[in-house]
């Protein structure tokens, strides 16, 4: 139970009322910022505005999978207030103080050094990046359904990157019949592709490998779908570019040479928000007890 821990959520979109409603039932009293436009209301939490917020108070505040832009800004579906997560305010909090983001920035990581808290990434875990890439494979295979006029059965994908998401993507669509290679830089990437009966094939090699490939899912948060690369592509190709924002494809070069390409990085929120918020909300309630009894064993 979280009985006594004040936490604010702050911002995000429908994936933050699963993490509301678990807070809810473990008894945390919770202020919820961003969210004055929402119908729905929680017992046990009530809805502020942010310099309404009492901070010397709090034990953790919740940010979206996004947290804040550069200017500390954070997204609100749920309102129209513009809210903004300055250093002042973290300054006033207690030494304990945590903060939960999905992703992190510069502002971010200068936020909580600056005022020496704690920032919790929650998109680095494994068990949350895992679990996410259920709901991501789904919303993949629903956007290569719509964008194409033939089937994902013997159609050519190559998958860019091997890692938690990488790995999910290629498995699910050999699994629908897609003869599936995966390009990696790493040799034991490269070895784990072979055992797992896909095709493999070195990074360097990319702009060869593309040749006659008809759908293109990149995972990779660097630029690695380069103007050459989609230069050598069939005109037909589809890329899906699941790394975060801005992605690693040229999005310019592909409009202009009329190859359909789309940056996805977010469709657990998009396809699947409730499952994808009780990813969030079970990761953070387990962090978040682990947390107050840490806490309490060093106060006795």
């Amino acid at each position: 139970m979280l009985t006594d821990m004040h936490i604010a959520v702050i911002g995000g979109d429908a994936r933050q009322l699963e993490v509301i409603r678990k807070l809810t039932e473990l008894d945390a009293k919770l202020s919820l910022v961003g969210f004055d436009l929402l119908d729905h209301g929680f017992t046990g939490a009530s809805k502020e505005q942010i310099d309404e917020l009492d901070f010397n108070g709090l034990d953790a505040i919740i940010l979206p999978v996004a947290g804040t832009n550069m200017e500390g800004q954070v997204d609100t579906i749920f309102s129209n207030e513009k809210v903004v997560l300055t250093q002042e305010q973290i300054e006033r909090t207690p030494n304990h103080f945590t903060i939960y983001s999905g992703i992190s920035n510069a502002y971010l990581d200068t936020l909580a050094s600056s005022t020496n808290r704690k920032l919790v990434k929650l998109f680095e875990r494994d068990d949350v990046a895992i679990y996410n890439s259920i709901p991501t494979v789904e919303g993949t295979i629903m956007m290569v359904i719509q964008h194409t006029d033939y089937t994902i059965h013997g159609s050519s994908i190559a998958v860019l990157g091997f890692g938690r998401t990488g790995m999910s993507v290629a498995r699910a669509f050999q699994a629908l019949g897609a003869k599936v290679k995966v390009g990696a830089r790493r040799s034991e990437h490269l070895a784990r592709i072979t055992e797992m009966t896909f095709s493999p094939f070195h990074l360097s090699d990319l702009e060869k490998e593309i040749q006659d490939v008809d759908i293109c899912i990149n995972t990779i948060p660097h630029p690695v779908v380069t103007a050459a690369v989609i230069a050598k592509m069939p005109a037909h190709t589809l890329i899906i570019d699941l790394a975060s924002k801005p992605g690693g494809t040229d999005f310019r070069y592909a409009e202009k040479r009329g190859v359909k390409a789309f940056l996805a990085p977010g469709l657990p929120g998009i396809v699947a928000p409730k499952t994808a918020g009780k990813i969030l909300a079970n990761v953070l309630s387990a962090l978040l007890i682990e947390d107050l009894k840490v806490r309490k064993e060093n106060t006795k």
